[in-house]
């Protein structure tokens, strides 16, 4: 895949030795990013420099990650939740959880079949999240139809769903991306804590879409929270700025020399 990649960017395919950065959930242990590298290598890097999903996506939607204030971001993904907070071009406090869209996806799946015995893919799924999916009670509450396979005919058959018991499939994936934040802020020393307070947290990734994530966020964390702009293209957005400016993000970035045999 990587090297579908270079080759789409490099037409030249002979004597190409790109630099590649790539982004990393906070949470791998040093062997994984190793072996993230070596594929890099592998690919026909020059070399690879490996940058946490957080920073990138802080840097993605726009932050000041080298002022000395603190900067909270959760990036709400597919496989994981990134929440960090970043000062001075660190991550000051970090937790990296399985809870994300994928995890939310799977919710939907089981509650379908325990609750109303009705077998649903997962692209059907997602679908339905993304229709009626919610993190926080609407002013107006939606229904839309779903279709799956009755589990004990095994024959097609529709349901009408509502978006409030969507919610309540999602709840608990929903509960643990908030209990990493409240448990990033715990951690969080006071004075950057104090910059959380007045700057917000800001929100990215796929699930940052998810209706009343924020509101939720907000009500439990008494901060305000912000959605970025783009907030799926944030990380990649920041991955492409570390790209392009080096020199000035060198500091975020983690390099190591290739290993030799």
């Amino acid at each position: 895949m990587l090297r579908a990649f270079i080759a789409r960017v490099h037409r030249r395919r002979y004597f190409t030795k790109p630099r590649l950065v790539v982004c990393v959930p906070s949470g791998i242990s040093a062997v994984e990013r190793r072996s993230v590298q070596e594929a890099g290598y592998l690919a026909g890097a020059r070399h690879v420099w490996i940058v946490d999903e957080p920073m990138a996506a802080a840097i993605g939607a726009g932050l000041p990650v080298h002022e000395p204030t603190g900067n909270m971001v959760v990036d709400v993904g597919g496989g994981t939740t990134e929440v960090a907070v970043i000062s001075l071009g660190a991550v000051v406090a970090s937790m990296s959880i399985r809870s994300a869209g994928d995890s939310i996806d799977r919710a939907l799946v089981d509650w379908m079949a325990k609750e109303h015995d009705l077998l649903l893919g997962e692209r059907t799924a997602e679908n339905l999240k993304v229709s009626l999916g919610s993190a926080y009670p609407l002013p107006e509450e939606l229904e839309a139809e779903v279709r799956g396979r009755d589990m004990s005919s095994g024959l097609p058959r529709t349901l009408t769903m509502t978006s409030s018991e969507v919610r309540r499939a999602m709840a608990q994936p929903v509960a643990d991306i908030v209990d990493s934040v409240r448990t990033v802020l715990d951690k969080t020393p006071p004075e950057l804590a104090g910059d959380i307070v007045d700057r917000g947290i800001v929100l990215t990734g796929g699930g940052a879409l998810l209706r009343g994530l924020d509101e939720l966020l907000r009500r439990e964390t008494q901060i305000p929270v912000h959605v970025a702009t783009d907030p799926l293209e944030c990380v990649a957005r920041g991955a492409g700025k570390c790209v392009e400016e080096l020199d000035v993000l060198r500091s975020v970035l983690l390099a190591e020399s290739r290993r030799t045999a």
